[in-house]
């Protein structure tokens, strides 16, 4: 008799661990991790589902509707660029159908993103081993997989979901493939892939650096865009003069033109593609000096002004977030310690505050860095040229985001005062204790 209960025992107990796994997997999983935080372009999406059982569970495939959500870390990359993709499933196809109540961390997915559009392909996505107890009859949470692809094509690239494993250790090693019906899915994310940019080669230079006014000033481009219509114009600081004039390039993107210097305001000459100044398609400022002769009797007064650095400094380095209760979890809100930016440069480019941030360490599993958003804002100090954009509330992520910027212009500048508001998802089952992430900034 005892050998007989052993063995019935025996059979219950993988009778019971196969069912619990078929149970999983027909819910599409447990919570193996936070849900990310959607990009403003992602879109909830459902689709049918079959999940077939493992064999020992003897039960047969089932259909449900599941609904799940893509969001990527760069909505507008460049190609050669490496996306970082977030697969959720939001809301399982079905419940425990089962009274058995299913351990903690037994579960990890894994799955497939499909892309479309400018770009085709597959992109294998994986979650952690990590879900909280779920009881009998009990509705599955939710569960992120991720993954990364190079962009290899500009264009518009679209992501839908793609089929799916559960693979459970729970007593023994299991699988539950889950598969899309009537594929593709909905498209839940749209990317823009840009072109790869070019660096500038645009190259100007003068025959002399300075003469009377009304003399003309040999100049000289190199590296512009073949058969291209160039403004050649000069430069009193950061503003233009009505020095101006407009050449068209050769067929190796070469001219020579021949400016009337007029204003004695002059500082240097630019030369540019395009309707108004764009460093990444001009060229310059060059120096160049109005030399006025001096009437007789008088003296020349001068006065310069010297240009500056971009910088940064901040009022704080420790930020404490809000606590939360353990089986609850939730957000951890907080502020990040204002940061003040100085662009006393003086020219025409803007500049850009971005950040990324660690994974959150502690005695527990990490939370991840995915897991920390931000609501930015930004104040220009009155009189600063520029205005100051504040970035997209989000997630921060290990890729990173952007803070705030300012755009380029004929003359930028000024000073700014950033903040964001923060916020860290912290799954419901998380160990006590403390955990830290590092946040960086980075300014250029």
């Amino acid at each position: 008799m005892a050998i007989t209960r052993s063995r019935a025992a025996t059979r219950r107990r993988r009778w019971t661990a196969a069912l619990g796994a078929t149970a999983l997997a027909v819910a599409a999983g447990g919570a193996l991790a936070a849900p990310a935080l959607a990009t403003e372009s992602s879109t909830p999406v459902q689709f049918e589902t079959r999940c077939v059982p493992p064999p020992i569970a003897q039960i047969p495939p089932i259909t449900g509707t599941t609904t799940a959500e893509i969001t990527v870390d760069k909505a507008a990359p460049k190609v050669g660029d490496t996306v970082t993709v977030t697969y959720t499933i939001t809301k399982p196809a079905a419940s425990n159908p089962v009274d058995l109540a299913l351990p903690a961390d037994i579960m990890t997915p894994t799955g497939k993103v499909v892309l479309g559009g400018a770009q085709t392909g597959q992109i294998n996505v994986t979650g952690p081993k990590k879900n909280p107890p779920v009881p009998g009859k009990g509705s599955f949470p939710a569960f992120s997989m991720t993954g990364t692809f190079t962009v290899t094509e500009p264009g518009s690239i679209t992501l839908s979901p793609g089929d799916y494993n559960i693979h459970t250790s729970y007593l023994m090693e299991l699988d539950t493939p889950c598969t899309v019906l009537n594929p593709p899915a909905p498209v839940s994310e749209t990317v823009e892939a840009g072109p790869v940019t070019s660096p500038n080669a645009r190259t100007l230079a003068l025959e002399t650096s300075s003469g009377d006014p009304g003399v003309r000033v040999t100049v000289t481009g190199t590296k512009f865009t073949p058969l291209a219509e160039v403004t050649v114009v000069g430069r009193a600081g950061g503003a233009e003069t009505a020095d101006k004039m407009l050449v068209t390039t050769d067929s190796e993107g070469g001219f020579v033109a021949r400016l009337k210097v007029n204003d004695v305001a002059t500082t240097g000459v630019v030369a540019y593609e395009g309707g108004a100044w764009d460093p990444e398609k001009g060229a310059g400022p060059v120096k160049y000096k109005v030399v006025v002769p001096t009437p007789p009797n008088s003296q020349t007064l001068t006065a310069a002004v010297n240009a500056g650095e971009l910088s940064m400094s901040q009022a704080g380095d420790a930020v404490e977030l809000s606590a939360v209760d353990f089986g609850t979890g939730g957000a951890a809100t907080g502020a990040l310690k204002t940061v003040t930016v100085k662009d006393f440069r003086g020219g025409p480019a803007g500049w850009s505050l971005t950040g990324k941030v660690t994974d959150f360490a502690g005695p527990g599993d990490p939370i991840g860095a995915g897991n920390l958003s931000w609501t930015p804002a930004c104040t220009a100090k009155a009189g600063s040229p520029s205005v100051c954009v504040a970035g997209s509330a989000g997630p921060v992520g290990s890729a990173g985001a952007t803070l705030a910027s300012t755009a380029n212009g004929t003359l930028t500048g000024g000073e700014f005062t950033v903040d964001a508001g923060l916020s860290l998802d912290i799954p419901a089952f998380t160990a006590p204790g403390s955990y830290a992430g590092v946040l960086t900034l980075t300014l250029s």
